[in-house]
Order: C-alpha cells, then structure tokens, then sequence
C-alpha cells in the first residue's frame, strides 16, 4: 500500500459542514493547509520543476547537436549525418516527457493553489497561518527563479551576439532554445512565488491578529 498521502479534496460547501466546533475545524484546516502548501512550495515539487528543467535541456542539447553540424554548412559524410539525425530525434523524445512535466506541473499547481485558498479562508490560526506563508520556501522558489530568468535572458543576448553568423546559425538557435527553456520556466517560478505571496496577504493579511478571526459557517 502507497504511503503517500492523497490531496487533501476542498472543503464543503457551507450548507454540508458539520464540524461539531471550532478545534475540530481548525484541526483539519491544519492539515489541509499543512500538506497543500508542501505540494505548491515543498522539496518535491521543487525537484520536480528542476528536474523537468534539467529534461528539456538534455533533450534540446540532444537536437543541438544536429543544428551545431549543420549550422556550419559542411557536408557530412552518410553516417555522421545518420548518427546525428538519430541522437536529435532521440532528443525529440525526451523533449515530449519534459514538457508534459511542464504542463502537469502548471495545471496541479493550479488546483492546489485553488483548494489551500478555500481551506485557508474558512478561519485563521497562527501556527497553521505561519505555515500557508513558507516565507523561506516562496523566497527559495523565488530566487532560483528568479536566476533563470536571468540566465535566460543573458544567453538570449550574448549567444547571437558572440557567434560569427557566417557559420554558426545552428549554434544560434541551440542558444535561443536553451534560453527560452531557462526564460519560460523561470517565469513560471516566479509567478507562483508572487501568486503564493498574494494569496496569503488575501488570506491573512499582514498585522493581523491570527487568532482575532472568526469560524465562518461551520
């Protein structure tokens, strides 16, 4: 049997809850809030953004092989052209897995992001508050990000700018590519940080008293 825990579902509606008082509400609200936050913001999520990151750029580095040899104009012989088309089909491969992870990636934080809203918003806790704000993993997610972006967009300029068009186009484009994959994922970092930023200062806004909030429809 899985010991993973499953994702906590939304809570429900106001007419269908039936907390017999306030400790049983902010009691699953806790746990609710506890694992939400480490699937949006904890160590495995953020392995999986890296790793998906680190995917695309092996199957991109696999396909820049082909566009260094034939950026350069040389005729290749049979079987180094066949050798190369091979390892940037392959590469074509690995790209496919490294997006989908991409993908599932937005699509789950989005959920999750939707469900710790709701569970967050039924009362306010300090222990359990200080927990939906993660200000040092927001702050990690957002400064690795943050340093994608960066890489992304320095590469985005000096790769066509230190390459000699006259023979290195493919090189061009296989800079262009790994600085995109650098840029694109860096933004969708850092837009989770500043979305997660936004949402607890929706939930609980700063300078508030965590316990001075009240049950709401329990």
């Amino acid at each position: 049997m899985s010991s993973r825990i499953p994702m906590p579902p939304p809570p429900p509606p106001a007419e269908l809850r039936s907390w017999p008082d306030r400790e049983a509400l902010l009691a699953d609200r806790a746990l609710a809030v506890g694992e939400l936050t480490r699937r949006l913001l904890g160590g495995g999520r953020f392995a999986l953004f890296a790793g998906a990151v680190l995917v695309l750029q092996l199957g991109w580095g696999m396909v820049g092989v082909l566009l260094a040899e034939l950026g350069y104009g040389a005729i290749l012989d049979p079987i180094t052209f066949l050798l190369t088309l091979v390892v940037a089909l392959l590469g074509l491969g690995v790209l496919v897995p490294g997006v989908w992870l991409v993908v599932r990636g937005v699509r789950r934080d989005r959920v999750v992001r939707e469900r710790l809203l709701l569970w967050a918003a039924l009362d306010r806790h300090g222990p359990t508050d200080a927990r939906l704000r993660a200000p040092v993993a927001s702050a990690c997610w957002a400064a690795v990000s943050a340093v994608l972006c960066g890489l992304g967009l320095w590469l985005g300029f000096a790769v066509p700018a230190g390459t000699d068009p006259a023979n290195g186009y493919g090189l061009v484009a296989y800079g262009m590519g790994v600085a995109m994959i650098f840029w694109i994922n860096g933004l969708i970092g850092l837009f989770k940080a500043v979305g997660h930023f936004r949402m607890v200062l929706r939930v609980v806004p700063a300078g508030r008293s965590a316990s001075s909030g009240r049950p709401r429809h329990v």
